[in-house]
């Protein structure tokens, strides 16, 4: 690029921007940094969805390699044990932490969700904003990207509703 490598502000960035895509903006291309996962019995029996709505997180798009970021909606059904909610934040940001299409990463949330609760009935939603749309290309600032997930009950109508509106609520609900 033509950069002076000598320069006292420039030296030893190639080495902070390597270790930097390494430990962090990539962190979850390595399985040991997968979360560790402990479920509970389900001891009151609730049957009902359970949301956690809003999960931030940020990832790059693996065409050009700039950011993409958004919320994350996630929903499960106990089949008999649940989940620690931080964890739910943690496989999001496990999965986005890589070079990713959101199409993929919507459904290895999901996937991972089904696998480690024992159950079909997962949703996921996620709301991004692409930079490779918005600061190169076309430079459209179009709103967000929305991709989603259902599985199990979430497949039938009543389900996903109940899941669209739960996310659609003000957050000071």
């Amino acid at each position: 690029m033509g950069l002076d490598l000598e320069d006292d502000s420039l030296k030893g960035t190639p080495k902070r921007v390597a270790k930097m895509y390494v430990e962090e903006i990539f962190s979850g291309l390595s399985p040991l940094n997968k979360p560790k996962v402990a479920l509970f019995e389900n001891k009151y029996q609730h049957n009902q969805m359970l949301v956690e709505k809003e999960i931030t997180f940020y990832s790059n798009c693996e065409h050009h390699f700039v950011p993409m970021f958004g919320k994350a909606h996630v929903a499960y059904i106990s089949s008999g044990k649940v989940i620690g909610l931080s964890k739910l934040n943690r496989i999001v940001n496990y999965f986005a932490k890589r070079p990713q299409v959101q199409e993929r990463l919507t459904i290895q949330i999901a996937k991972e969700l089904q696998n480690i609760l024992g159950t079909e009935d997962v949703a996921v939603l996620i709301d991004a904003k692409h930079l490779c749309v918005s600061s190169r290309g076309i430079k459209d600032n179009s709103s967000a990207t929305v991709t989603s997930f259902y599985g199990g009950k979430f497949e039938e109508s009543k389900a996903k509703e109940e899941f669209l509106k739960y996310i659609s609520l003000p957050t000071n609900h």
